[in-house]
């Protein structure tokens, strides 16, 4: 399986395939550590087995719980990446990105990091989206970027307004763009 890089399409689905992969191995390795305890006489040898299974059921569910977090969003369909990979010749456009609040799973089909802002869809209608735009602007403006940050859940109101926008060239470059990108990128799952 090719591993995607965040923001590239299709991380979204890579992601959950890789972290249930290893939580499948960590709990083979886990009942193998169970298992090991009916082949010994031995008492001590019977606790460590027992203890080395209890504390190898931490890092399982660390990694259990971001999965189980996005587990129902999925990468959407190629026809919508290829509706706005178009748009990737005049700005960067990051894509699947898993952003997280302290309240809020924001699972972001498309990511324009502009110089104008950072314009995102955000397909969680669950989601309260102006208390998650105030903690991502909180956010960048801890990051030392401008709190120019927009989130939306209505495809109609995005599609406005990564067409209202000019291409980034036509802006003076001062490397708050490819900044932006790496926050992004940085909150991300």
């Amino acid at each position: 399986m090719e591993r995607k890089k965040k923001g590239e399409y299709g991380y979204r689905n890579n992601f959950k395939a890789r972290r249930l992969c290893l939580i499948i191995l960590l709990a083979l390795f886990i009942i193998a550590q169970l298992a090991a305890r009916y082949f010994t006489d031995s008492q001590s040898v019977k606790n460590i087995l027992t203890v080395m299974a209890i504390v190898s059921v931490l890092p399982a569910a660390n990694l259990a719980s971001p999965l189980i977090a996005i587990i129902k969003y999925r990468t959407p369909p190629r026809e919508f990446y290829e509706k706005y990979a178009v748009y990737e010749e005049k700005f960067p456009v990051l894509y699947d990105l898993i952003l997280t609040t302290k309240e809020d799973v924001l699972p972001a089909d498309v990511v324009a990091v502009h110089p104008t802002g950072i314009y995102v869809y955000c397909i969680n209608q669950k989601a309260n989206i102006r208390r998650a735009e105030q903690a991502l602007n909180e956010i960048l403006k801890a990051q030392r970027l401008d709190p120019n940050l927009r989130l939306t859940n209505s495809l109609s109101t995005f599609d406005k307004r990564i067409k209202s926008l000019k291409p980034a060239s036509e802006y003076e470059d001062d490397g708050t763009v490819e900044y932006g990108i790496r926050v992004m990128k940085s909150l991300s799952m």
